[in-house]
């Protein structure tokens, strides 16, 4: 697949140092399709109902655990800082949302579920140093949770993407009007997953059920 690239939405003033570390928090397309990460059997339909259970506008990240059988066991939401993209931040906002919504697996000898991450931003759908720094931050945070670590997709206008699949959709998009919980298809049969939904402070849950 060839990616394009794009310049990330986060810039501020830094010190030649301060952009060496964030760069090295981050993770490229080549480095994340060579990682292994494990295929989502129907990214439509996880994509889907993570979009109807969150409805996230730009700047809003998703974190997701799935389990073996790609069934929705928790969900937690919450608007990133403006601040400079670093995987380390946003690799402490993931854990601290991971936590908040699911018990840790690190007593497992092989994790058995699996974190994803849906992530609504603007521009279109070239890599940029915000996801890298995201991807950083997911593989991280999975490691420290005892999780697999799972799908980076991306929301802009033009749909959504699995970053290093090549497999998208244009529906939904990043301005789409939510849909109906009812009609989730993930839901179907299934006891109500543990979520968790954030406003303007990262760290901070607002809403869970």
């Amino acid at each position: 697949m060839t990616f394009g690239f794009a310049p990330s939405a986060a810039t501020s003033i830094s010190t030649p140092a301060d952009s060496a570390s964030r760069l090295a928090r981050m993770l490229e397309p080549a480095e994340w399709a060579a990682a292994g990460i494990p295929l989502l059997r129907n990214p439509r339909e996880v994509v889907s109902g993570l979009h109807t259970r969150h409805r996230p506008t730009p700047a809003t990240a998703v974190v997701a655990v799935l389990d073996h059988e790609e069934r929705l066991a928790a969900s937690a939401s919450f608007t990133r800082r403006a601040v400079p993209a670093d995987g380390w931040e946003f690799r402490n906002a993931l854990l601290a949302h991971l936590r908040r919504v699911i018990p840790h697996d690190l007593r497992r000898r092989t994790p058995v579920r699996t974190a994803v991450l849906l992530y609504c931003r603007d521009g279109d759908e070239r890599w940029t140093e915000e996801d890298g720094a995201w991807m950083w931050g997911l593989r991280d945070a999975c490691t420290l949770h005892g999780l697999r670590c799972g799908a980076y997709i991306t929301l802009t206008r033009g749909g959504w993407q699995v970053l290093g699949e090549g497999r998208g959709g244009r529906r939904p998009h990043s301005a789409s009007p939510p849909g109906d919980l009812a009609d989730a298809s993930a839901d179907e049969m299934l006891p109500a997953p543990r979520t968790a939904s954030g406003a303007a402070e990262p760290l901070r849950r607002t809403a869970a059920r």
